[in-house]
């Protein structure tokens, strides 16, 4: 089921998909999503909720996975990946695809007052704490504290807002 407030501005050239399995996708009042930005479901049944006042740049994807939470007044950057769902792989005498998904490690949750930049990849279990920066490129899988500038892959911490 897909829910949009009728205050959020949606790009006619957005992909958001609806889902077969019962997940929800839920748009908040004045989002705005860029063209190119795909939503999808897969991966599991989890919903996805948009806070309002959040902006998603263009080329952003989301896979409702284990399910998304975004708080109000996000700013998401151009590109960023959101997968709450991880391949199950251990059975090297089964393909991969025929193995399913591995236990949800929580989806991704993420706090008020949050950015983050560009072409981030944020993955089942993260969760941004309000305030938060998230610096261009960094791979997100674990919680992040409230107010902390992190960058990097391994989720270095190199600075707190004041």
């Amino acid at each position: 089921m897909i829910r949009v407030h009728p205050t959020a501005k949606i790009s006619p050239m957005a992909d958001i998909e609806d889902s077969i399995r019962g997940s929800e996708i839920s748009i908040g009042p004045h989002v705005v999503i860029d063209s190119f930005v795909k939503i999808k479901p897969a991966g599991g049944s989890g919903d996805v909720i948009i806070g309002a006042n959040t902006t998603i740049n263009s080329g952003c994807v989301f896979y409702t996975g284990n399910g998304i939470r975004i708080g109000e007044n996000v700013t998401i950057a151009a590109n960023c990946t959101f997968a709450p769902t991880n391949h199950e792989f251990r059975d090297r005498h089964r393909l991969i695809h025929e193995q399913g998904f591995m236990p949800s490690r929580g989806g991704i949750a993420i706090g008020d007052d949050v950015w983050i930049g560009a072409n981030c990849i944020i993955l089942d279990g993260a969760n941004l704490g309000t305030g938060c920066v998230i610096a261009a490129g960094t791979i997100v899988r674990k919680e992040v504290t409230a107010y902390a500038v992190v960058a990097g892959p391994q989720q270095e911490i190199i600075g707190w807002r004041q």
